[in-house]
């Protein structure tokens, strides 16, 4: 697990550093996506979770969830193009999921990849999403989680 500022980011999964979305392409191709532990900091507990419908396509970097917190209301980014293949029934009934635990229970949307060959090659991950997210807090002038 690395830690930038007190913020777990798992370096075994990818990220859109901008978007502040990981996402992790599973055995059978599908690719779930979540928010990073430093986006719940920022926005702080959510409150409300509204993803788009099963069978929905989203594009990259367009939203596959509305989200909201006290203090934001806004899209979490999906990292690639795909169709939504499944939501998240247990962050609909307990949003704070996606604070507690936004690498486990918490995430948000599993997709089926439209090309994850060709979009997924912009993503960070390891050493090189830890020394982004350093630099993307340090452009927010974020303390830490």
């Amino acid at each position: 697990m690395g830690l930038v500022r007190g913020c777990d980011i798992p370096e075994d999964l990818m990220y859109s550093i901008d978007n502040n979305v990981w996402v992790r392409q599973e055995a059978d191709g599908t690719a779930t996506v979540g928010m990073t532990s430093y986006a719940g900091s920022l926005a702080g507990q959510m409150v409300s979770y509204t993803p788009k419908k099963v069978g929905r396509e989203v594009k990259k970097d367009k939203s596959c969830a509305t989200m909201e917190s006290g203090k934001w209301v806004g899209p979490a980014k999906t990292p690639v193009t795909g169709e939504i293949v499944a939501i998240n029934d247990a962050v609909a009934a307990r949003p704070s999921l996606i604070n507690e635990d936004p690498y486990g229970e918490g995430w948000l949307v599993r997709l089926k990849p439209a090309d994850w060959d060709g979009e997924s090659g912009d993503l960070k991950t390891g050493a090189e999403a830890l020394a982004a997210f350093e630099a993307k807090m340090d452009e927010d002038g974020f303390g830490g989680c």
